[in-house]
């Protein structure tokens, strides 16, 4: 199972970024930033554990350790 994260601070656009907590990422957010969305097999799970946890928010995987 993979560990992914969402960064509590939003980017420009007003999107949340998805990362992959299991890989190392230049763009994950330091630790206080970080909320834990579970341990999943794939990020497709993750992502709709994310959109059930927030559903009016912008969400959207890292590009750099996510792959969709």
């Amino acid at each position: 199972m993979i560990k992914f994260i969402v960064d509590e601070n939003a980017l420009s656009d007003g999107s949340h970024l998805i990362h992959n907590g299991s890989r190392s990422c230049e763009d994950m957010p330091i630790f206080d930033d970080q909320i834990l969305i579970g341990y999943f097999a794939n990020y497709e799970l993750a992502y709709k554990r994310a959109r059930m946890s927030w559903p009016t928010e912008k969400i959207k995987g890292c590009s750099k350790c996510c792959e969709a």
